[in-house]
């Protein structure tokens, strides 16, 4: 039954006992000597009985329906606002306070939706810690494993690789065969060997990256280009200021170089390395060039190139720029830039 038909039902027994009350009490008080004067009576020609009846039922129904009509839109009210509460959504609606039950309703509500929104911000808090413990554990185990692939990797196949690679330079030096068509073939397995060390040197580059913890990027860089230079044949030149950047520019900063050189020693074939990072007008370049075989941009980019892709992504995160200048023949040169955002960072001539 709804609010309206129950106020309605209400107020017409109520209005009905009361008006029975009020009868009898007035013919208690002053009896009549003859009841049927009462049927007899008429009031625009009904009978005074029936009149009084209708009266009192109208009267009862319209009471009603106007206060259950009253209530029914303060209960949707209060629906809204529980409504709302269930949604997380912020309350759009307001209890009469002019009522002093739903006043009191009211504050409860207000204390309700307090402890709703700290019970949410406390879960959103401990979700954020827990993914971020998770986080930081996977990423503890992803680089123990990297770890463990690029010392098996180097003391395994590496070494297996450098010995044949040896084992075919003393062959074709010392003992080559007479047939031209063989000598060919042993000279291209030999550069098929040494690709495949460039390759796995570039592997294990990315398997077992250099750490900035406790270094600056410049020492960081100077560590990778060292211990690049006892492994791969390349001629290296640097130009490195000693710059002190935030530690996320620095981090990203270096996993850009060491994708690039990656890149290099995979798909170059340079025999030069120049690397690069200063500070002008406060922004922070660092440039990376080589002089292999270059390639072309746009269709390596239209390919989806997961390398260029990556470097590029890493700038934008940083607010910096990724600027790749590549000519076939010519060679390959990568430029990022990031402001120096730092609070009274000097600027650098």
């Amino acid at each position: 039954m709804s609010t309206i038909v129950r106020q309605m039902v209400l107020a017409v027994l109520f209005f009905f006992l009361f008006a029975f009350f009020l009868l009898w009490l007035t013919f208690s008080t002053f009896p009549l000597d003859n009841w049927s004067l009462l049927r007899q009576q008429t009031i625009y020609d009904v009978s005074y009985i029936y009149f009084v009846f209708a009266l009192i039922g109208s009267a009862g129904l319209l009471f009603g329906m106007f206060h259950g009509s009253y209530w029914r839109k303060k209960l949707k009210v209060l629906s809204k606002q529980l409504d709302d509460l269930l949604k997380g959504q912020k309350r759009s609606a307001h209890l009469d306070e002019s009522v002093t039950e739903l006043t009191q309703i009211q504050l409860q509500l207000n204390d309700i939706e307090e402890k709703m929104s700290k019970q949410t911000e406390l879960s959103q808090k401990l979700a954020t810690e827990r993914a971020t413990e998770r986080e930081t554990s996977l990423q503890e185990v992803v680089v123990q494993e990297r770890n463990r692939l690029a010392r098996e990797l180097h003391d395994s196949v590496s070494q297996q690789l450098f010995a044949a690679s040896m084992m075919m330079a003393t062959i074709n030096e010392m003992n080559p065969p007479d047939d031209p068509t063989m000598k060919k073939q042993l000279f291209m397995v030999e550069k098929m060997i040494d690709q495949s060390q460039l390759e796995m040197r570039a592997l294990l580059l990315h398997l077992r990256p250099v750490a900035l913890k406790g270094k600056s990027l410049t020492e960081g860089i100077n560590e990778l280009l060292a211990e690049l230079k006892q492994k791969v044949p390349l001629t290296i030149e640097t130009k490195m200021e000693d710059l002190q950047l935030d530690k996320g520019v620095e981090d990203h900063l270096f996993r850009i170089l060491q994708e690039s050189i990656s890149n290099t020693l995979r798909h170059a074939k340079a025999t030069q390395l120049q690397v690069i990072l200063i500070e002008r007008d406060q922004n922070v370049i660092m440039r990376i060039l080589d002089d292999g075989e270059g390639f072309d941009v746009q269709e390596v980019q239209s390919h989806g190139s997961y390398g260029l892709t990556n470097m590029h992504e890493r700038a934008v995160e940083v607010g910096g720029t990724l600027k790749v200048v590549s000519v076939k023949g010519e060679g390959t040169q990568l430029e990022v830039k990031v402001p120096d955002i730092r609070k009274g960072g000097e600027q650098r001539d």
